[in-house]
């Protein structure tokens, strides 16, 4: 197979695909592309039907900072789960006035949250797995759904290295749970160390949880220090095993299927 998949030009609402054939191609080709050129290239296959998934992570700045010098300009969109950290809020904003761009928030369903504390309590998630992702359902997965209503892939700052539920990330994936759109992972191969020089080297506003031992930051209740030596992830849902500590957004490699290009 060659290396250089067909890509067809950009053509707002085209309705292209990818084949299992584009998928191998294209991350064999972008296995050791910088972060910079894959953006570069889902910008130009995607535009318009674009969005940046952003939970505001020292991974999701320094995407958003090599967005900003790509055109057209990509949405950026974030799940306000209504629980966190008043430092997340503190960084979308200096984000925002940054690079002078709209965040898109979605929110829970205003129905669903009321029935989820008013029959399970405020603290269910802790109960169990089931709970915990019940909870996760309400605050995220629906929102992100309505979020990615109408476009043809999305864009995040996953890692391998992150944790056990994601070494198998790969650059470019479908998304066989939102409507079998692309999935794309331009940080998928890099280190924490090479994600942290690039937010100094280009100082790019950071969550200030990251400094106070927070590698990993979720909701509030949900999201604690780590301890020097822990992995990464420890600090997330500290009371399950660290192979059940997903909440469902990114469920793993996506499955085989036609992605739609723009």
């Amino acid at each position: 197979m060659s290396t250089q998949p067909n890509v067809a030009n950009r053509v707002d609402g085209g309705g292209q695909v990818l084949s299992t054939g584009d998928l191998a191609d294209l991350n064999q080709r972008f296995r050791t592309a910088p972060p910079e050129e894959i953006l570069r290239w889902a910008v130009h296959s995607y535009s318009p039907k674009l969005v940046f998934a952003s939970s505001f992570g020292v991974e999701d700045v320094a995407v958003i900072d090599m967005l900003s010098r790509l055109e057209p300009p990509t949405r950026i969109i974030t799940l306000d789960t209504g629980r966190l950290p008043e430092e997340t809020y503190e960084v979308m904003e200096r984000v925002r006035r940054r690079y002078q761009v709209a965040i898109e928030s979605y929110f829970p369903g205003k129905d669903a949250v009321e029935q989820l504390e008013r029959e399970r309590g405020f603290y269910s998630f802790r109960r169990s797995i089931e709970e915990r992702k019940f909870c996760c359902h309400v605050r995220k997965i629906e929102p992100l759904g309505r979020a990615l209503a109408g476009v043809n892939a999305w864009i995040t700052g996953l890692r391998r290295d992150q944790a056990a539920t994601r070494t198998g990330v790969e650059v470019v994936e479908i998304d066989a749970g939102n409507g079998s759109i692309a999935k794309i992972n331009p940080l998928a191969f890099w280190t924490e160390q090479q994600t942290w020089a690039y937010v100094k080297e280009h100082d790019v506003p950071y969550n200030a949880l990251h400094d106070r031992g927070y590698p990993s930051i979720g909701c509030a209740p949900c999201t604690r220090a780590i301890q020097p030596g822990e992995d990464v992830r420890a600090g997330r849902w500290w009371w399950e095993n660290p192979t059940t500590k997903e909440c469902g957004l990114h469920v793993g490699p996506g499955s085989d299927g036609p992605a739609k290009r723009a």
